[in-house]
């Protein structure tokens, strides 16, 4: 009877060390557990106090890229309209066409432009100006340039020299402009308000000029307005230099004498 009890209480005594070393190392697995969540919590606060978000301070998107893309693509389809344009005529060309050159959807195309007459008003922006920049032909620097100038005659110089440029680049596009609306009636507002636009500059450009008090002699706004729009025309680049042959420098020296002729004599 009392071997049997020998052996009970050892057999506990063994339990008990095993329980002890069970709990030793559930605590010690705990305290592990706790040490890493305790780090997991302080890595997060390290990295929201790097987040400018976290301070207040929103972060700005970035539309740079969205917005030259959209410009990139504008400008493709454009290029793509002046070329069919002025390759098949208004009438021949399609927005379908246009937009399979531009290698842009035809929904996109009539999303941004509209019509096709509103696509040759963009093309005509486009070829007078000689870019793509939000900027008026008024607001330009050889336009600044001229207005800055203080002598009549160097103004008329720099005045020509730069319409005779815009003329030569935009000449197939206006022209088809013009004659164009005789065929589409699509295309009558689109040449009406090229005209609206050129009245529009001569009389910026005329009432710089008459500030100088160099024009001649009792000349009033309305008439130097008229004059130079009249320049503005393209008939007078037609006739000259896609007809008669003249030379660009020899249109550009007769545009200059001309002008000066009508307002300052």
């Amino acid at each position: 009877m009392d071997r049997v009890d020998l052996h009970s209480g050892a057999a506990g005594h063994r339990g008990e060390c095993c329980l002890s070393r069970r709990r030793q190392i559930g605590r010690r697995a705990r305290e592990e557990q706790a040490h890493r969540d305790s780090q997991i919590r302080f890595n997060r606060v390290v990295l929201k106090s790097m987040d400018p978000g976290s301070h207040g301070v929103k972060r700005r998107y970035d539309a740079s890229k969205r917005r030259e893309s959209a410009r990139s693509r504008r400008r493709a389809v454009v290029v793509a309209a002046q070329q069919l344009f002025e390759r098949d005529g208004f009438r021949a060309t399609t927005l379908a066409a246009v937009a399979e050159r531009a290698g842009v959807s035809v929904k996109g195309l009539y999303n941004s432009f509209g019509s096709k007459a509103d696509l040759a008003k963009a093309v005509f922006d486009f070829v007078i100006a000689g870019d793509d920049q939000p900027i008026p032909v008024a607001k330009r620097p050889e336009q600044l340039a001229m207005r800055a100038e203080s002598e009549i005659h160097r103004k008329i110089e720099m005045f020509t020299r730069g319409l005779a440029h815009r003329q030569r680049r935009a000449a197939q596009v206006i022209i088809l402009i013009r004659d164009g609306r005789h065929v589409d009636d699509s295309l009558a507002p689109v040449w009406d308000q090229l005209g609206a636009e050129a009245l529009a500059g001569a009389t910026i450009v005329g009432r710089d000029w008459l500030a100088t008090g160099e024009l001649r002699a009792g000349i009033e706004l309305d008439e130097v307005r008229d004059v130079l729009a009249n320049y503005f025309r393209i008939d007078n680049y037609e006739w000259l230099v896609l007809q008669q042959g003249w030379t660009f420098e020899r249109y550009t020296r007769w545009l200059g004498r001309t002008i000066v002729d009508a307002l300052c004599r």
